[in-house]
């Protein structure tokens, strides 16, 4: 394992690591020198491509059209820049009823995305004794104001010259009849497939053209609004609106809940053991019910994808609504494994609360531990705020250019005062497929930026700990006089290579391992057969490689920074040590030191699932419930508070678990340089692991 550590972080001073018996005696202070800078340049070059996809989202995007879609002319609904203003209006309304039916039809050639559309405030409806219309935006020789227009109902009809109403007649417009019923879904005007029979009648003695009655009206925008690219903006959207939220549960009450939690373990860690169980239990059936009242499986108050008042004959679903419900369901199954674990570690909980006295000591004696993570929170906080920011408009990124098409349709145009069959087709936001790649380097870049901060807080905090158990007893004025700010100092100046290694390994594993995974699920409906040997073997390679990946990410874990911040190795190096470590004193120190994670482990989770069950609360007011505010689904907003939470708690918690684990692997260390009677460890350590001999260690591993 490269020599004793005494020779580094001991008392004594003994042969150095490299063979030269020379060393600087200190704590922690032997001669370092810089590890790993090849990927430290890698991580600067990531940042700075971080910095310039970002900018190419803030370019071109435009977060409105994540909700709002485009008229006739090209404009978001609800943008103030369009032309006209329509900053109040943001809900899409298709004006011609056959344009719609025959977009649905089989080899159409036309599509609905060429269908004629304005931007209204909220959907119209027939009239009882007559017909309404919805007439165009004025201009030409309309001479009325924007807000005229919307005070008259969005009808001027009574204005128009006999050859504009002649073109209406024969739906070419400039004004088109309201015949079916709408509803506001999501901000797009659902027909519903129910003629007015009044507006009908009159409509025909008018003199105006047959309209299609049909499903087709109604399914074809659906399915065009229920589509999963238009769904995954939703959700996306859901994550702008919705920050108000995610401030409060996915920030401010984290780091309340992590502090308070801490400073319960320094000075209750008695009872947290059974307190934080307890709690888990009680929020993970708490989020589960709120759930199965969101689904609609209790109570009267369900997700619904109208905004506003809505037809009571007439129920609309979306996969909104599909997507929670499967979450309800796998919340379910997991709330009941959440129970049966609890139940089965019960008889382990007296060892938990052995290992978490340990940490409570440490954080008792280096203080600063229990305010350094605050730092590191703030970094995150900063990061997110940009993250974010650059998700929305990546998401939303693209050019608005008309449409390709053949369609045969002519309108009224009220500029050049005549039906035009020119320039007829609509407009779309047209992505191009490096803007895909954009996203997925932009997740990715989340996930590692993220570990990379986790990873530099891990160090640190072990560098600190590390620095309590080799300067006990005769030597332990030699303690730094701030030990985390000494080891955050040591990491900048020595291991950030090494950090930025570790964090992209394990980033590019997860992130492997989740495209197998995607395969994998795919494969199993590939024909396994004795014909489709292809087939098999690709699938039984994929879980052969996820299972290689599995057994990496184990080997990959904190305790390799741990071997960083104590003898400033590079990452490779000190997971070797760290892996020897622990092989040579599995028996010795694995089941006490699995329970205490698995209490750590809970308490995030305890974290984590207040916050979204405070989440769910805030979501359920009137404010994300109606107007422009509503959100599509609490799903979205609820999973990222759930996230940023455990990541804050991951931060705070870290202080109890990298105290254990460099305790433990202090003591390892110390135990093989001394005979395996460990010279340094806390009084409390040797009771917990060897205090009573055979017999006491027997207790501790396998519980009363």
């Amino acid at each position: 394992m490269g020599g004793p550590l005494g020779a580094i972080i001991g008392k004594f001073p003994t042969a150095g690591m490299d063979g030269d018996s020379r060393t600087d005696g200190g704590i922690i202070r032997h001669n370092r020198r810089c590890r790993d800078l090849v990927f430290l340049c890698i991580f600067i070059a990531f940042w700075v491509a971080m910095i310039v996809n970002s900018s190419f989202g803030f370019n071109q995007g435009n977060p409105l059209r994540l909700n709002y879609g485009l008229d006739y002319k090209g404009n978001i609904c609800g943008d103030r820049h369009g032309t006209p203003d329509i900053r109040e209006l943001e809900v899409k309304y298709y004006m011609n009823p056959n344009q719609v039916y025959q977009s649905g039809t089989k080899d159409s050639q036309f599509s609905l995305a060429d269908a004629k559309t304005i931007c209204l405030m909220e959907c119209p409806l027939p009239a009882e004794d007559g017909v309404n219309f919805v007439c165009d935006y004025p201009e030409g020789d309309i001479h009325l104001s924007v807000d005229d227009w919307i005070d008259r109902d969005y009808d001027y009809f009574e204005f128009l010259s006999p050859e504009m109403r002649n073109s209406s007649l024969q739906l070419q417009g400039p004004c088109y009849p309201v015949i079916f019923p709408s509803v506001n879904v999501f901000w797009s005007c659902q027909y519903i497939a129910r003629a007015s029979n009044s507006s009908m009648k009159h409509w025909q003695q008018m003199g105006g053209v047959a309209i299609d009655e049909n499903m087709l009206i109604d399914k074809t925008i659906h399915k065009a609004i229920n589509s999963r690219s238009t769904v995954l903006k939703r959700y996306v959207a859901d994550i702008g609106k919705s920050w108000p939220v995610l401030i409060v549960c996915g920030w401010i009450l984290p780091l309340f809940l992590s502090v308070m939690w801490l400073l319960m373990i320094r000075y209750f860690v008695a009872g947290m053991t059974w307190i934080t169980v307890i709690l888990f239990n009680a929020l993970i059936i708490s989020v589960t019910m709120f759930y199965y009242i969101k689904a609609g499986w209790i109570g009267n108050d369900p997700l619904t994808v109208v905004i506003g008042a809505s037809d009571p004959y007439v129920t609309i679903t979306g996969r909104e609504i599909s997507h929670l419900r499967a979450a309800t369901i796998l919340m379910t199954i997991i709330m009941i494994i959440a129970f049966l674990t609890s139940l089965a570690i019960a008889r382990r909980i007296l060892i938990a609360t052995s290992v978490l006295k340990v940490a409570a000591k440490v954080i008792g004696e280096v203080q600063a531990l229990i305010i350094f993570p605050i730092l590191p929170y703030f970094v995150l906080a900063i990061f997110y705020l940009f993250w974010f920011s650059a998700t929305l408009h990546l998401f939303s990124s693209g050019q608005v250019q008309r449409n390709d098409c053949n369609a045969n349709c002519c309108s009224y145009d009220l500029k050049l005062n005549k039906v035009s069959c020119d320039n007829c087709c609509g407009y779309s936001v047209h992505y191009t497929p490096h803007i895909g790649i954009s996203i997925l380097f932009h997740l990715f870049g989340c996930y590692w930026a993220t570990q990379f901060i986790l990873a530099c807080s891990s160090t640190v905090i072990a560098g600190s700990v590390a620095s309590y158990y080799w300067a006990r007893g005769e030597i332990s004025p030699e303690i730094p006089f701030l030990p985390v700010f000494a080891s955050l100092r040591r990491l900048a100046r020595y291991s950030l290579g090494s950090v930025a290694l570790g964090s992209l390994v394990v980033s590019v594993v997860e992130w492997i391992r989740f495209i197998l995974d995607s395969l994998r699920r795919r494969l199993k409906y590939v024909d396994t057969n004795s014909e489709n040997f292809m087939g098999r073997t690709v699938s039984s390679s994929s879980q052969c490689c996820l299972g290689c990946i599995d057994w990496t990410l184990r080997s990959i874990n904190r305790n390799a920074y741990i071997m960083i911040a104590i003898t400033g190795k590079s990452f490779c190096k000190a997971s070797s040590i760290a892996t020897g470590l622990i092989m040579n004193n599995i028996l010795r120190i694995g089941k006490v030191n699995v329970i205490g994670d698995v209490i750590l482990f809970l308490g995030k989770l305890c974290v984590s699932l207040f916050c979204a069950l405070f989440a769910f609360l805030m979501l359920d007011t009137y404010k994300y419930k109606s107007a422009h505010n509503k959100i599509s689904s609490p799903l979205f907003p609820v999973l990222v508070c759930w996230a940023l939470g455990y990541i804050v708690a991951t931060l705070f918690f870290a202080v109890v678990e990298m105290s254990i684990d460099t305790i433990i692997l202090s003591f390892c260390q110390d135990a093989e340089e001394h005979q395996g009677n460990a010279q340094y460890a806390p009084p409390l350590l040797m009771e917990t692991l060897d205090g009573g001999g055979p017999g006491e260690m027997q207790r501790l591993t396998q519980g009363p």
